[in-house]
């Protein structure tokens, strides 16, 4: 019988979701495959999760080059493992207001947060659909649904994210496959977060931002629902998030 694996694509900082991921994935039993950009950052992270107990593989991936997605699930199968999860977490964000915007900017938001989801979504779906069953996560934004300055870019990105999750969804359901498609309607309380924009992290006290653990606990929540009562998209946020 093949063994259960979790790939997540964008795994960055330890205290970054990518990685909180991996590390929930992981505590649930699954051999996880973490892909990103960055060599070292990866082995931080996959010796963290061997330390816990774990099992990880890692995998240097350009999200927006299709040979390499592609190479990251050959890896998977050449491993003997197949996909129970599949979660697309890269999350790319360059502010300007539009005037300012230059289509090399456009174009690279578009790579990274739609062009690249194409790519291994249908990668993932190719790994599940023989078994027909696993879930495949893409993590969409706040501006996924709403645009605003000086945010335009990354929300076309982002909103063309969503309709391929969605259309998705509709075709490869009744398959078997869950594809779901979270908002992540607030900021998240991570290294990027702390690192970039400490003041305003403070000024939004205790649990102002989202918790990294809690987001992975509804990840795996999802995962595990009955087909009878999929979700497909659900929004996260802070309580104190007003929307």
């Amino acid at each position: 019988m093949q063994k259960c694996s979790a790939v997540i694509i964008g795994v960055g900082p330890e205290q970054g979701l990518g990685a909180t991921l991996a590390r929930c994935f992981s505590e649930n039993g699954l051999h996880v495959f973490i892909a990103g950009r960055s060599e070292d950052k990866l082995r931080t992270v996959a010796e963290t999760i061997r330390q816990a107990g774990g099992s990880a593989t890692t995998v240097v991936t350009d999200a927006t080059d299709e040979f390499e997605v592609a190479q990251l699930f050959n890896q998977v199968r050449l491993e003997g493992f197949c996909v129970d999860i599949a979660a697309y977490n890269v999350d790319s964000n360059i502010p300007a207001p539009l005037l300012e915007t230059d289509t090399e900017t456009f174009t690279k938001l578009w790579l990274q947060n739609c062009l690249g989801a194409f790519f291994f979504g249908k990668e993932a779906i190719n790994a599940m659909k023989d078994r027909r069953q696993g879930t495949l996560f893409f993590t969409g934004a706040t501006a996924s649904i709403r645009a605003k300055p000086p945010f335009t870019a990354f929300a076309s990105a982002k909103a063309g994210l969503r309709a391929l999750a969605q259309g998705m969804a509709r075709e490869f359901s009744p398959q078997g496959i869950h594809i779901v498609h979270t908002i992540i309607d607030g900021v998240i309380d991570g290294e990027r977060a702390r690192t970039q924009f400490p003041d305003y992290v403070k000024a939004k006290g205790k649990d102002g931002l989202l918790q990294l653990d809690a987001i992975a606990e509804t990840y795996w929540a999802i995962h595990q629902q009955h087909p009878s009562a999929w979700t497909h998209e659900l929004d996260l946020r802070p309580f104190k998030e007003p929307f």
